[in-house]
């Protein structure tokens, strides 16, 4: 029984004006916000599929659900809290914006069975807030943020990488600053330049440079590194890859396997730092089960990495302490040299 989320999208809903690289349309295909029957259908199709109550929810994304007209918030909320009522989910999520959060603001969505608040802060930097024109300031965050904890929902935060004005040790600091606010789940969105937007504007006058692809690998292997150091688990890396976003796109970091990509180099970072006082040669490298994939790398760019180092590697997954000592005493006999990732 898998996790399920009824993904409900509200494209640009609610929010007071635009940011410079938004275009929740040609991000999502979606076009207005869902009737409270549209909604009763997606929740009653998800619901006749397999799927865990307990770890499914109602989400409501792509807009400022928090900011929409009050009126409009109720009708959603209703039509989906049926569906918790009878246990088929185990509540619902909003994204909004950190400046439409507040204590009244909590107290209805509690009302309504809402049991996750996600805040798109998208970054910490005042500069870059202020580039991006995203409307509300790193104050707004850490006070929004603080309000949704004390109110007993989970907090979701939502940080984006190479925004106007910012730079690697910006982006590793909203992620510092992120994990202070202990939030429940984290989620990574590199840049991207679409059609239309006033980035794509920013692009053509040069305004904006793109960051180099493989940059933004690494630099998203570090937060999921330093996430991951902090128990903040790390829901999603990158936006789902959809037609209407491959056709808008003009620039960035964008690929639809992004999050493996990343995972792959976090392998790779860590197999360096083992290797790192090695003499080259033929090496085992002990693995979890089921992550052979992202040791070996996409076309196997792992192994051809270290082979071009001198680095003869082999994996072995396992999850048993004895199998690996055990096997340490053949790798010994046979002269072949060890490490273990951990």
């Amino acid at each position: 029984m898998k996790h399920v989320n009824v993904a409900l999208f509200l494209p640009n809903a609610g929010c007071p004006h635009r940011c410079v690289f938004c275009d929740q349309h040609a991000v999502t295909g979606e076009k207005g916000v869902p009737t409270p029957d549209e909604i009763d259908e997606a929740c009653r199709v998800a619901a006749n599929a397999p799927h865990d109550p307990k770890k499914s929810e109602v989400a409501f994304f792509g807009g400022s659900f928090t900011a929409l007209d009050k009126d409009l918030q109720r009708a959603c909320l209703a039509a989906a809290a049926p569906w918790i009522e009878n246990g088929q989910f185990a509540g619902v999520r909003v994204s909004t914006r950190p400046d439409a959060i507040d204590e009244e603001t909590l107290s209805f969505l509690k009302e309504y069975r809402v049991t996750a608040v996600e805040l798109g802060a998208q970054s910490t930097c005042g500069e870059v807030l202020r580039l991006t024109q995203r409307g509300h300031t790193r104050e707004d965050v850490f006070r929004a943020s603080r309000l949704v904890k004390a109110a007993g929902f989970s907090l979701g935060l939502q940080m984006m990488t190479a925004l106007p004005g910012a730079t690697d040790e910006s982006d590793l600091r909203t992620a510092l600053d992120f994990i202070s606010l202990s939030p429940d789940t984290v989620r990574i969105y590199p840049t991207l330049v679409l059609k239309h937007t006033p980035l794509a504007g920013m692009l053509e006058r040069g305004d904006y440079v793109p960051p180099d692809f493989e940059k933004q690998v690494a630099l998203c292997a570090k937060l999921l590194a330093l996430f991951e150091k902090h128990g903040v688990k790390v829901i999603r890396l990158g936006l789902h890859p959809s037609k209407e976003l491959e056709e808008n796109l003009l620039a960035g970091a964008y690929h639809p396997a992004l999050r493996e990509l990343a995972e792959s180099r976090l392998y790779r970072d860590r197999i360096a730092a083992l290797l790192e006082k090695e003499s080259p040669g033929h090496y085992i490298i002990y693995i979890k089960r089921g992550d052979l994939s992202k040791a070996v790398g996409q076309k196997k760019e792992n192994l051809n990495f270290f082979a071009e180092k001198g680095f003869d590697l082999r994996f072995v997954e396992t999850e048993n302490e004895e199998e690996i000592q055990n096997a340490k005493c053949k790798i010994k006999n046979f002269g072949c040299a060890e490490a273990r990732l951990i």
